[in-house]
């Protein structure tokens, strides 16, 4: 099966490359049996495309699925919306029977995923943007809500993100939001003239938002000033890999270069 993604929706075969990699090693930071079917189920030059892969994004999984156990935890009939989902396989790997997921995508991102994945009574996919807010109407008002986006936001303008989250935090109060936000010297090399090519044969789609880990708090509070709290979360260390071995600490410890390393970020909604 060819998928025959381009543009963001493409980027799904980018995380799902890291994750099924990672989940294939002994040493693997993310069990993950689903994602690696999928991935073998594809016809697609990963390697070709993308590079070697890298435990990035099954981190960044393991970080969400962290926060969701602890969430679900407390709250075990809550609903978890996954924002730009692609081919995560996170509801198979946090199982709660009394938990709504609602995977919000792009048509022909729902339709890649339908092919391996499908909706049922308990996982419900809905064919929008998520700038589209008729998604808001899928999502039960009567129960605790948990709302996730990976690898999604810098995609979009900021004014987009602004207006989104003003508007998600009128809708879903005493709800949460994780989302991992792009440094700006990233963002800025995405949408030079040059892009950041991955590989000769890759070359990312821009990332217009960028945000400085030093300015996440104070610019999300004035974006709404009611926020009950706002965590930004260090990007957990994996002893595998140059940059998870000795960059990302690097960048942890001198305070100047520490507003540019890569982070996730966890708010509540009062």
């Amino acid at each position: 099966m060819n998928p025959g993604l381009t543009d963001v929706p493409e980027t799904m075969l980018w995380t799902l490359h890291n994750r099924a990699s990672e989940a294939a090693r002994s040493d693997g930071v993310l069990r993950d049996p689903e994602a690696l079917r999928i991935y073998q189920a594809i016809d697609y030059d990963y390697e070709l495309r993308f590079g070697p892969a890298d435990p990035s994004h099954a981190i960044r999984s393991a970080m969400f699925d962290h926060a969701i156990r602890g969430f679900l935890a407390e709250h075990p009939s809550a609903v978890v919306v996954n924002l730009g989902e692609g081919l995560e396989t996170q509801r198979y790997r946090v199982t709660e029977p009394d938990t709504l997921w609602i995977s919000v995508d792009l048509p022909e991102a729902i339709a890649a995923r339908e092919r391996f994945i499908p909706a049922d009574d308990q996982h419900h996919h809905v064919g929008l943007s998520f700038l589209d807010r008729a998604w808001f109407d899928e999502v039960p008002r009567d129960r605790p809500t948990f709302l996730t986006a990976q690898g999604l936001f810098m995609y979009f303008d900021e004014a987009d993100i602004r207006s989104l989250m003003v508007d998600m935090a009128a809708r879903f109060p005493g709800g949460e939001l994780m989302f991992d936000p792009l440094p700006r010297w990233l963002s800025r090399k995405t949408t030079s003239p040059k892009g950041w090519q991955k590989t000769p044969h890759y070359t990312t789609p821009p990332m217009p938002w960028g945000i400085n880990r030093n300015e996440i708090e104070p610019t999300l509070r004035s974006w709404v000033p009611t926020l009950r709290e706002v965590e930004v979360l260090s990007w957990w260390r994996f002893p595998r890999g140059f940059a998870n071995r000795w960059v990302l600490p690097l960048m942890e410890k001198v305070p100047i270069i520490n507003r540019h390393a890569p982070c996730v970020v966890r708010l509540s909604f009062s």
